[in-house]
């Protein structure tokens, strides 16, 4: 199903956070991870752009995913890139306090996709993140992104070396330049959705 993304607010605190009635999907990673890019991939490009609120960069940016009949079925969640600076037991020093109660506490936060560059290394911060979302029992997949800059060997090489490293069993990779997985990352979110 085509949805119609619409923005909703930039949230500071958790008490701006939207109400929560309808599941939500986080999309979090480093900085220049592609994030927007893929939010583009995903909805189009009006949603990414509204959830690039400039100076909002410390805000989750919510939008939701209306239906024909213009009802929310979806709400994503944007949250700030954490950076490189080191990981705390909080995540990150870098991002504001009510993120943290938002991924561990958010009854309606169905699914937190972890994206992580293909074209890199494994990268620790990435892997203290999907350390706490087992910690908190948090549901979470973790999404390759950029892999059509990678040749077949490349990117089944750095595929492998991003699994062992976090001791993930899937990694799916997309390219938002290419579409490629984006489809399956869909039906991801959609069978996320639908689960009560």
């Amino acid at each position: 199903m085509r949805y119609n993304p619409q923005f909703l607010l930039s949230a500071l605190d958790a008490a701006q956070f939207p109400a929560p009635t309808v599941p939500e999907i986080a999309f979090l990673g480093r900085s220049n991870v592609g994030k927007s890019s893929l939010l583009n991939s995903l909805v189009g490009e009006k949603a990414a752009k509204v959830s690039q609120t400039p100076g909002r960069t410390r805000a989750i940016n919510f939008f939701a995913l209306l239906d024909p009949r213009q009802q929310p079925k979806l709400i994503f969640a944007d949250l700030p890139g954490y950076g490189y600076a080191k990981i705390s037991k909080s995540i990150s020093a870098e991002w504001p306090k009510f993120i943290d109660p938002y991924l561990a506490e958010r009854t309606t936060l169905k699914l937190c996709i972890c994206l992580v560059d293909s074209n890199v290394p494994p990268q620790p911060n990435d892997g203290k993140l999907i350390d706490w979302m087992r910690h908190v029992g948090r549901e979470f997949l973790v999404v390759a992104t950029k892999t059509d800059r990678l040749s077949g060997n490349a990117r089944t090489r750095n595929l492998l070396a991003i699994k062992n490293a976090f001791d993930l069993e899937e990694v799916l990779p997309v390219s938002s330049k290419t579409g490629a997985g984006v489809k399956e990352l869909w039906n991801r979110i959609e069978a996320a959705g639908s689960e009560k």
